[in-house]
């Protein structure tokens, strides 16, 4: 959750803000942190090669945990998560990877350990994960 709030304060967004918006905003970044715009100073060259990685790494974040996104997939994402079969899943500093058939993974942000412990000693991981994750937490598609 915090990259999530550090890459909404780069961008000035917030959880409402548009997707026409942050694309006007992530260009007008890219404009001016792009690695090829600056020429004479190779220490300058540098972060704004490191700045313009960041900024698309944000910028992809954003708009795959944007609501529009969300409304635009929902269908695909009920159809999955009814199906309700976990082939995998993975835990990292928050972030719950789930892994359903067809090697489509969903990621979940903000899930305290307490939920994972729960979710990993659950009877059935699948009935919980419906109960409890999939419509508690932030997500996004990464199995694209």
């Amino acid at each position: 959750m915090k990259k999530i709030t550090s890459y909404r304060a780069l961008f000035g967004a917030t959880k409402t803000t548009e997707l026409a918006e942050l694309k006007k905003t992530y260009r007008n970044l890219i404009k001016e942190w792009h690695p090829d715009k600056i020429q004479d100073d190779e220490a300058k060259k540098e972060e704004a090669a490191i700045k313009s990685k960041v900024i698309i790494e944000a910028y992809d974040l954003l708009v795959s945990i944007a609501p529009e996104t969300h409304a635009a997939n929902l269908e695909e994402y009920t159809k999955t998560i009814s199906a309700s079969i976990i082939e995998d899943f993975e835990y990292k500093e928050g972030r719950l990877k789930i892994v359903f058939p067809d090697n489509v993974v969903y990621e979940y942000f903000g899930v305290p350990e307490n939920t994972y412990v729960k979710f990993v000693n659950a009877p059935s991981v699948a009935r919980f994960a419906k109960r409890h994750i999939y419509n508690s937490f932030t997500f996004r598609n990464v199995s694209k």
